[in-house]
């Protein structure tokens, strides 16, 4: 029995569900490695320095990459880029699971990001072309599912390898599983696309490539490196001087590497601006927590990601419950209230201190992850909803573009206000300690004063830059309040409403 790949017909179910495997693991991949960075370190006798390329290169390679889909689906069969991207996946798992040197590790990263960046935008536009508008919001919640939860268990699985077996097992378990869905995407996913004649425009290539990578790189090393270092304010001048060329160049050529003009649509426009403050802010809880919990508070990686996974299985059950609730009363309401719930959890993270219990981390972590499960899939597919079919993959390559590039705003953001924030403190604690001396103090003391200080002044950046984050997602909350349910719209780049629209076509057997 053959299935097209149409709203008009049954989706293939089976073939989504491929994809959806596929997906998960390159997911859950994006967050694997944070808790074995210290042990690689010590394997490979890197540097912290040195040792952050493997997720800045994971990042970079992602931003590269990304704008490129909207050509590629256009230009592809949905089958032939899936093998692609699983097939990339697959090599950089292999060569990452035996490097033992860290050039190889991190040549093997990076060819897994070139198959990941494929793989989320090329899932996104099939399940936006398979379901029709009225059903979108529930298929989009199990997309939801995947995305937010396979990130999300990471921690913890990786804490439990890393205490029982080398970091390398992290890439050789995935290993077999991306063999078999390369395997079945080879067998079962057959080609229906009709033959496309577009040809690459090279120059907005490196033009896209040298803006979104000049950002990224010059974002993420603001934290390490300082806003006054030339790396990074000269290559984000260089990124934004690049982005500007390209979308005035988008402008004039008959076809657009990358669509600048979906933004004349309000609804997708708005959705994309929520969805990149989100990413900001949600990186708070990413970077801060396994810092205070870790380092703080001395808890163990793998007690660290524990306390992650019931906010994760949360967020699972909730996702594909929050799709229906879309379908059925739209984006503004679930954005208000998943934004209100993370907003005061985000609050509420600004007064940790040394005795917050374990439960407490707990329970507002997962209220946080409740509150996010009805924000990020809901407000993103109002907006997608908004666009003509045949973009689609410029706005799914937008939406995922931007959203890279905020969250390497965002953690270098709340990097540089936890640092700034508890250099001042540690300044003011010390003074005040040296003010309560009444004799010279034995070099134990200092040495136990320093260590005190240090937590200390650094509990205070913690909290502080959650503090920030409240207000970022204040803002996000503000927005909210203008989304209306979108519905499709006319042509706007055009003139005209769409017709004649080339819908790409999968079957299966």
């Amino acid at each position: 029995m053959n299935q097209s790949l149409t709203t008009s017909n049954r989706p293939p179910y089976g073939i989504l569900t491929i994809m959806m495997i596929g997906a998960f693991i390159s997911f859950l991949n994006n967050t694997l490695l944070n808790i074995a960075l210290p042990s690689i370190m010590a394997d490979l006798k890197v540097e912290a320095s040195t040792v952050q390329w493997l997720t800045t290169g994971y990042m970079l390679v992602n931003g590269v990459l990304i704008p490129t889909t909207a050509f590629l689906i256009q230009k592809y069969s949905v089958r032939r880029l899936f093998i692609s991207a699983i097939a990339l996946f697959t090599i950089g798992t292999v060569l990452a699971g035996f490097a033992h040197v860290f050039p190889m590790l991190l040549a093997g990263r990076m060819i897994q990001a070139s198959g990941s960046a494929i793989m989320m935008p090329l899932l996104m536009n099939v399940m936006l072309v398979a379901f029709p508008i009225e059903k979108r919001g529930a298929a989009m919640g199990v997309f939801g599912l995947i995305l937010m939860f396979a990130p999300a268990i990471g921690p913890t699985l990786s804490g439990w390898i890393i205490e029982h077996y080398d970091w390398r097992m992290l890439f050789h378990f995935i290993t077999p599983i991306a063999v078999v869905v390369l395997l079945l995407g080879i067998f079962l996913l057959k080609d229906k696309k009709e033959k496309v004649d577009m040809t690459m425009d090279f120059l907005s290539l490196i033009l896209s490539s040298v803006g979104f990578g000049g950002i990224l790189y010059g974002f993420s090393s603001a934290g390490k490196k300082g806003w006054d270092s030339p790396y990074v304010y000269g290559t984000i001048a260089i990124g934004v001087i690049a982005l500007v060329v390209l979308i005035m160049r988008q402008s004039k050529i008959e076809r657009p590497f990358l669509h600048f003009g979906i933004f004349k649509y309000p609804m997708f426009a708005l959705s994309s601006t929520i969805t990149m403050v989100v990413n900001m802010a949600m990186f708070s809880g990413m970077l801060l927590l396994p810092i205070y919990v870790q380092d703080l508070r001395g808890i163990s990686p793998m007690d660290a990601g524990l306390m992650m996974l019931p906010g994760a299985i949360l967020m699972a059950f909730m996702s594909p419950i929050t799709g229906k609730l879309f379908d059925k009363f739209g984006g503004r309401i679930l954005a208000i209230i998943g934004l209100t719930i993370t907003c005061v959890t985000t609050y509420y993270f600004s007064k940790l201190t040394f005795e917050t219990t374990y439960t407490h981390l707990i329970i507002l972590y997962s209220v946080r992850m409740f509150g996010m499960s009805m924000v990020m899939m809901p407000v993103s597919t109002n907006g997608l909803n908004q666009l003509p079919a045949k973009y689609y993959p410029d706005g799914t390559a937008m939406n995922n573009t931007l959203n890279q590039v905020a969250g390497a705003v965002g953690t270098a953001l709340l990097v540089t206000i936890m640092s700034n924030r508890a250099a001042s403190a540690a300044v003011d604690l010390a003074a005040e300690a040296k003010k309560k001396l009444t004799a010279p103090p034995s070099e134990e003391a200092i040495a136990a004063m320093e260590k005190q200080i240090e937590a200390s002044a650094m509990l205070e950046g913690i909290n502080f830059t959650f503090v920030v984050a409240t207000f970022i997602i204040a803002v996000a909350i503000v927005l909210s309040f203008f989304i209306k349910r979108a519905t499709p719209a006319e042509d706007k780049m055009n003139n005209k409403p769409e017709e004649n629209k080339v819908v790409p076509k999968l079957a299966e057997n």
